[in-house]
């Protein structure tokens, strides 16, 4: 059986074609990812309050039920405001019509 010796300079040229396949494989996923529908917007607990015009207890009622989902981070509650939108349109009521 033949021994093959690796130099210094087969090791760097290896180390430069793994590194171009490599970024080749991150180009190639990356460009087939889609597209994000939208950027997810953060409120938390005090200006949903602000904008619904709630109590803290009637927010952690939402929350509780099920209603409003949202994220816990330390102490911290956020809330996606496409969630909070589409609790506004869920809930959106007809006005009635006066003749």
């Amino acid at each position: 059986m033949a021994t093959m010796i690796i130099t210094p300079e087969d090791l760097e040229q290896f180390k430069v074609d793994l590194i171009t396949e490599v970024k080749s494989l991150l180009i190639d996923i990356h460009s087939n990812l889609p597209e994000p529908k939208e950027e997810i917007v953060w409120i938390k607990s005090h200006q949903v309050q602000r904008a619904l015009k709630i109590s803290p207890g009637t927010l952690h009622t939402l929350r509780i039920n099920g209603t409003l989902p949202y994220t816990k981070i330390g102490g911290t509650i956020f809330y996606n405001k496409a969630d909070l939108d589409q609790l506004m349109l869920d809930n959106m009521r007809n006005l009635p019509i006066h003749g």
